[in-house]
């Protein structure tokens, strides 16, 4: 079982610029990485038994993460919108 950190920062080290642009600008993108945050580290604890869990717990904490890392890279990767210049 990995006991490893998975900060946003080592999980797409090429986004780190865009990712504190949008944590500045975008309340949405801040709450899903405030929310990534926690769980990651909930599941930290519980994999180095500092708060364990009940396996069934710790899948679904993983499927959060995964989801929430999804829905990040998702917003990190979308194409800018350009506006339009009359």
């Amino acid at each position: 079982m990995s006991n490893t950190p998975h900060q946003l920062a080592e999980e797409f080290p090429e986004h780190l610029a865009k990712i504190r642009h949008l944590r500045e600008v975008d309340g949405h993108f801040h709450r899903i990485c405030e929310d990534y945050q926690a769980v990651n580290l909930a599941i930290h604890r519980a994999e180095t038994d500092i708060e364990p869990v009940a396996d069934l717990s710790m899948i679904d904490m993983r499927k959060e993460r995964m989801r929430l890392k999804d829905e990040i890279y998702g917003m990190l990767t979308r194409p800018e919108k350009v506006a339009d210049n009359p």
